[in-house]
């Protein structure tokens, strides 16, 4: 949606860098007393290759512990049994991107060169799920929603791979660049795709976990979700580009006003436990939270959450509007309502 920063980062993160990071992270967890999640995502975060990472999770390990979360976001086509077995070793979790079965997939994420990707993919799958601690290893998967594929075919997929969780995601946009497949804000081609995905769910007798729904229910029920953009949870989250710059959630540069902070953040000269605590960083955590008048007077506020800060993006009010995705959020939530009310309880609480 283009953003085009990537192109003068490194292609991978330096020793020195990687070193900084670690040390940064270290001072982060001993200034706020608490753990925190680390996730290696890209990019490709398995082009380090099983001998760069292994030494990159000892190193974090070795400084963190075992308390603090590390996983990694790949696109599965450089997954080796060496690689499973470091991330065995150090107790890192993987999740790989797959849309649903290949036409679905090779319709918008092939290579270089324009070929497709999925048989590379289920390839690393495959090899993953082949492995003795796949049960350990195996977060699940990563799907974006193509709203015109079938969500028979998507979820049958995913049911006959055996994956233990899918984490749908609706396409990056917001109310000026429209998401594909929506031809107006009013649309709800992305909630409908999800409710028929839910009435698969709810009438399977041995689903896999859907992490969007299962977080939407605990909600609806009173509970509380994990799910960034569902519910009303916020979270405190850096990236570090390759060149050890600190930027705000990569999501937002979906968003023209692109994810920097003001302040030109570096490892290599800043310190994130002192940025943590900074007003510029509280602001950007606050923003999180929705601020347009229809979100706020919404009953529906506390399950939808207002959805990703990205996709409330428009041209002239910048973020203070609801998401892009509002009517699909209605469709869902009210498909879901209406199951908790057909069934009245669900986990022995009253709906």
């Amino acid at each position: 949606m283009g953003d085009d920063a990537w192109q003068s980062l490194p292609k991978r993160i330096s020793s020195e860098t990687q070193a900084l990071v670690i040390g940064q992270l270290t001072e982060l967890k001993r200034s706020q007393g608490r753990p925190f999640s680390i996730v290696l995502h890209g990019g490709e975060p398995l082009l380090l290759g099983a001998g760069r990472l292994e030494n990159l999770f000892d190193a974090l390990r070795a400084n963190l512990g075992r308390d603090c979360g590390i996983s990694v976001q790949t696109n599965g086509v450089l997954i080796s049994e060496a690689i499973l077995d470091v991330c065995d070793t150090y107790g890192v979790r993987i999740s790989v991107s797959i849309d649903g079965p290949a036409k679905v997939h090779d319709k918008f994420r092939k290579d270089l060169r324009s070929k497709p990707t999925h048989p590379d993919v289920m390839r690393g799958i495959e090899r993953l799920m082949a492995h003795a601690k796949a049960a350990e290893i195996f977060s699940g998967i990563l799907a974006v929603v193509d709203p015109s594929s079938s969500p028979m075919e998507v979820y049958s997929f995913f049911r006959a791979l055996g994956v233990p969780s899918v984490d749908f995601l609706y396409r990056d946009g917001n109310h000026t660049s429209l998401p594909y497949g929506k031809d107006s804000v009013e649309s709800d081609v992305y909630g409908r795709w999800m409710a028929e995905i839910l009435d698969l769910y709810v009438n399977d007798p041995e689903p896999m976990r859907i992490r969007m729904l299962d977080d939407m229910i605990k909600l609806l029920l009173g509970g509380v979700g994990v799910k960034e953009g569902v519910g009303l949870t916020d979270f405190g989250i850096l990236i570090i580009d390759t060149d050890g710059a600190i930027k705000k959630n990569d999501t937002l540069k979906s968003s023209p006003l692109r994810d920097n902070f003001s302040e030109r953040w570096n490892v290599n000269d800043h310190s994130m436990a002192e940025i943590a605590s900074s007003a510029e960083f509280h602001a950007y955590h606050l923003s999180q939270r929705p601020s347009a008048a229809a979100c706020l007077a919404c009953p529906l506020l506390r399950v939808c959450g207002g959805g990703m800060v990205t996709h409330r993006y428009k041209r002239g009010s910048d973020y203070d509007n609801p998401t892009v995705f509002c009517a699909d959020q209605k469709y869902l939530i009210g498909r879901l309502q209406r199951y908790l009310s057909k069934y009245g309880k669900i986990g022995g609480v009253a709906a």
